[in-house]
């Protein structure tokens, strides 16, 4: 459906970078919505779930720093983040024998077993979701994506 028609909008929109602008919003906030009661159906939101992928993928415990680097959606806040992982018993931190003032943060038993609960239902989600393009569509997507993403960066 076209997001004029979606928005219910009586006038078409001013510009074509105002509709592709507003249709990235769109996605990203159904998207977003979709991901979020997902990961709150095993007690966590999108940051959080985040946090402990990316533990996992470095295989290597992080600073909060290094974390942040990796985040997908850009968190001001990745020790409170922590903090509640922490708190769940998911990740735990631990300092740096060289150099004291470094906290390392790494996942637990319990935070690896949560991830790996989720993923298969995370991997429905993401088959469901784009259900609607082809792989070649998909590529096609990649790759407008990263350049608008290039284009927003320059802005910054």
């Amino acid at each position: 459906m076209k997001l004029q028609q979606e928005l219910k909008r009586p006038v078409p929109f001013a510009s074509s970078q105002q509709e592709t602008l507003l249709n990235l919003l769109r996605a990203g906030d159904q998207l977003e919505n979709r991901l979020s009661r997902l990961f709150r159906e095993h007690g966590l939101t999108v940051s959080r779930f985040n946090v402990l992928r990316n533990l996992i993928l470095a295989d290597q415990p992080l600073t909060c720093g290094e974390i942040g680097e990796r985040m997908i959606q850009i968190v001001p806040a990745i020790t409170s983040l922590v903090d509640h992982l922490e708190s769940q018993g998911l990740v735990q931190r631990k300092r740096c024998q060289r150099d004291r003032r470094v906290v390392h943060v790494e996942i637990t038993a319990a935070g690896r077993e949560l991830v790996e609960s989720v993923m298969p239902a995370l991997q429905q989600l993401e088959r469901q979701l784009l259900k609607g393009l082809t792989k070649s569509e998909q590529k096609q997507l990649i790759g407008l994506l990263e350049k608008a993403r290039d284009s927003i960066g320059k802005c910054l």
